[in-house]
């Protein structure tokens, strides 16, 4: 998830509807947006906000992960900070640490924090991994054909409760020529994605390979047909978006010979802000408060909340 660049996906302008009341926006949001608005400048502006979310570091937070994969569950806390992303797993299983991988866990910290080449490294990996989402995030508009597919109700999950949102169906774009490994995958993914009306910002992305697609001119490897992806957002206050679930399934082969298997759904939850200028060492003691207060009320809190 640190790799996500959250993002992902780390998917995070004005609200062009916004002077409309909340019940016009949800009774009336698909004639609205349908009426006056194709639906590719609807994605144009929409990955405009999101990518102007993403290049924004101001809101920084905490929140958590539990993510479930046919091996078992680990959930893990995170905190942004302003010299990059920091975590610490305090489960497995929605089982507390025992006392030995606490330890390990808390000299993995230590060890990065007090390793400058280290934790330079890590930045330069976040920010690799931000500028490729945004690469992918401008693609959108020019790699695929949009059209309105309805609207659907918003849940605590997807989009935030009581909204009302735009469904469109997207295919592979004919004309679309990837400029670069990074949006390969693109030329094979049919699916769907909601968006907010009100506020232009993605809720959900659900997309599938229709066909195997091949990345670095198929010497890398390649993903078979298939594969599917769902990334959801919600709303957590004072405008900021962040994702809340991210579920992967995908098969295939990288280098040839190395399998790759992918099998996981993750829920982000509990999120809060934190200081913006929160340094790594101070984002490191948040993490073990943190744990320390959720050991305190026991492992269902862990899973629970």
């Amino acid at each position: 998830m640190e790799m996500f660049s959250r993002t992902a996906v780390t998917l995070s302008l004005a609200a062009v509807l916004a002077g409309m009341g909340a019940t016009g926006v949800v009774a009336g949001a698909q004639s609205i947006v349908e009426d006056s608005v194709p639906p590719v400048e609807l994605v144009r502006s929409t990955i405009a906000n999101e990518v102007a979310a993403a290049n924004q570091d101001s809101m920084k937070h905490m929140w958590r992960d539990r993510k479930k994969t046919p091996q078992g569950s680990q959930t893990r806390i995170y905190v942004e900070t302003r010299d990059g992303m920091v975590g610490m797993t305090v489960a497995y299983n929605d089982k507390p640490l025992t006392p030995q991988q606490l330890q390990d866990e808390e000299g993995r910290l230590a060890g990065l924090a007090s390793n400058s080449e280290q934790l330079k490294r890590k930045q330069r990996e976040q920010k690799e991994e931000a500028d490729r989402t945004v690469r992918i995030l401008r693609s959108l508009p020019e790699a695929f054909l949009f059209e309105y597919d309805g609207t659907e109700a918003g849940t605590a999950i997807v989009g935030g409760e009581g909204k009302r949102l735009i469904r469109l169906k997207f295919r592979p774009n004919p004309e679309y020529r990837p400029p670069s490994r990074v949006e390969d995958v693109l030329v094979g993914m049919t699916g769907a994605i909601l968006i907010d009306p009100a506020s232009r910002r993605i809720a959900e992305v659900d997309g599938t390979l229709f066909r195997e697609v091949s990345f670095g001119w198929g010497i890398l490897g390649h993903l078979n047909k298939g594969g599917h992806f769902l990334v959801d957002q919600t709303g957590v206050g004072e405008g900021c978006w962040e994702i809340s679930r991210m579920a992967l399934t995908f098969n295939g082969k990288m280098l040839l010979f190395k399998n790759i298997a992918i099998n996981s759904d993750e829920i982000f939850s509990n999120f809060r802000r934190v200081p913006p200028d929160t340094t790594f060492a101070q984002g490191v003691e948040m993490l073990k408060e943190e744990r320390a207060r959720l050991a305190q009320g026991g492992a269902e809190t862990a899973k629970a909340e």
